[in-house]
């Protein structure tokens, strides 16, 4: 589905990226593992269009992605769920989750609205609340959901479990190990590797801008390299 080959990016004279090489299948559960500063986020807006790339290619579903603008990569399956959620504080849930589905104006978003709520029911509790109201693991539920809205063939999701108390992050991990059983092809980007690795199909370990290590989920996780390195063991 997604196939990254050869990419880099920069800001300014500094190049972040240096050369990535991976893919992801459809249905598939794929994290790209790594500490902070590993060029984790920036991949991840390369992809979605709004980093420039200075080399290499992307190709969605056998399209290449080259000049293809960020709303237009919407269109063709790809939404992402930032870092740190960026959400609109001064909306109520309903219309956060509304403007997900801008793309569309048929009556399947009422459908896909209520899939939301039954995946996240807090949500449906607090629809008509502000946003900017809900606790950081809510915010966060709510930004997953509101790129579901999109009707992604490919999510991309980015640190969804920055800053949430460990119960949170169990729930947050929960709801993704349910979109992988249910076959939504995901794109994981997350520091916590334990976590990710556990519900992933594959991941790929990044540092400094580059993959060194990629294999099946559990392979990394039984790596010595990776056990010392990124899981505390």
């Amino acid at each position: 589905m997604l196939t990254v080959e050869g990419l880099r990016s920069r800001y300014g004279r500094i190049e972040v990226l240096h050369g990535i090489d991976f893919t992801v299948s459809s249905g598939e559960t794929v994290c790209i593992v790594g500490a902070n500063g590993a060029g984790k986020t920036t991949l991840l807006r390369c992809i979605s269009g709004v980093q420039p790339v200075s080399a290499g290619s992307i190709t969605f579903r056998g399209e290449p992605l080259e000049g293809v603008p960020a709303h237009r990569r919407i269109r063709l399956g790809l939404s992402q769920s930032p870092e740190g959620r960026q959400i609109f504080t001064n909306l109520s849930v309903e219309e956060n989750l509304r403007l997900g589905a801008f793309l569309y104006r048929d009556e399947r978003v009422e459908k896909d609205l209520a899939d939301a709520f039954a995946m996240f029911p807090i949500l449906k509790e607090k629809r008509n609340l502000s946003a900017g109201g809900l606790s950081g693991g809510q915010q966060q539920m709510l930004a997953i959901a509101r790129a579901l809205m999109g009707r992604p063939s490919c999510l991309l999701l980015d640190e969804p479990s920055m800053g949430l108390a460990p119960i949170l992050v169990e729930q947050i991990f929960d709801v993704l190990k349910s979109m992988r059983d249910l076959g939504v092809t995901v794109l994981l980007v997350e520091q916590n590797a334990f976590g990710a690795l556990s519900i992933a199909d594959r991941g790929y370990v990044m540092e400094t801008g580059r993959i060194p290590m990629s294999g099946t989920a559990q392979e990394l996780i039984e790596d010595p390299r990776v056990r010392e390195a990124y899981l505390g063991i």
